[in-house]
């Protein structure tokens, strides 16, 4: 399969035959076919051509990453991801956050080979980082859809506006403006985030 897209800054939406036809695996073999973008699988098996971030995004992304895997590696009991990940969720979209967490039983879970792909499975934290292109209720939508899908806790940066949404299952969603520090909740306890060097500009 061949694919011509136009130069665009949203999200591009693109059907491969009738919807849900790609199988998982058919799935990931497209991605790694086309390994230079960032694909995502919506419920209806719709893919979904994502722009690259922009330097400030990435960087900003690059650095709750960072404090993540730190954190990570000091407390031993569960895995980092970065933005280049995909999860295979229950309602059957492929999503790639900007940074993710993992428990290690849920990984244990995985056999060796499948950890090599697209990991079927819901994460316990996921944050997903703004770009300038994103609308604030399309990136509320895609929280709400981690939630439902079974992640523990969810945080949605809008560093321009220097604002963290924090959700979680059942409960209503927090705003924190301004906020230097943010404490981790539920499977997150323990992580304190800075934010600091975030909401500084390029």
């Amino acid at each position: 399969m061949h694919l011509i897209l136009p130069d665009v800054n949203v999200p591009t939406r693109v059907v491969c035959g009738p919807p849900g036809e790609l199988s998982d695996d058919e799935f990931f073999d497209f991605c790694m076919a086309n390994s230079d973008l960032r694909i995502e699988r919506n419920t209806k098996g719709e893919v979904i051509i994502v722009p690259p971030a922009g330097g400030e995004s990435d960087h900003r992304s690059l650095d709750l990453g960072a404090q993540l895997l730190s954190w990570s590696r000091r407390e031993k009991s569960g895995t980092a991801f970065g933005a280049t990940v995909c999860f295979l969720l229950p309602d059957r979209s492929g999503l790639t956050p900007d940074a993710a967490w993992v428990s290690s039983s849920k990984m244990a879970s995985l056999p060796k080979l499948t950890r090599r792909r697209f990991l079927p499975l819901v994460p316990d934290f996921v944050a997903e980082v703004m770009s300038p292109s994103d609308r604030l209720n399309d990136a509320r939508e895609k929280m709400e859809q981690w939630i439902a899908n079974g992640v523990g806790v969810a945080w949605l940066i809008d560093a321009d506006n220097e604002t963290v949404f924090a959700y979680r299952p059942g409960q209503p969603v927090t705003e924190h403006k301004a906020v230097e520090r943010l404490e981790g909740e539920g499977p997150l306890r323990g992580f304190v985030a800075d934010f600091e060097d975030i909401w500084e500009r390029l």
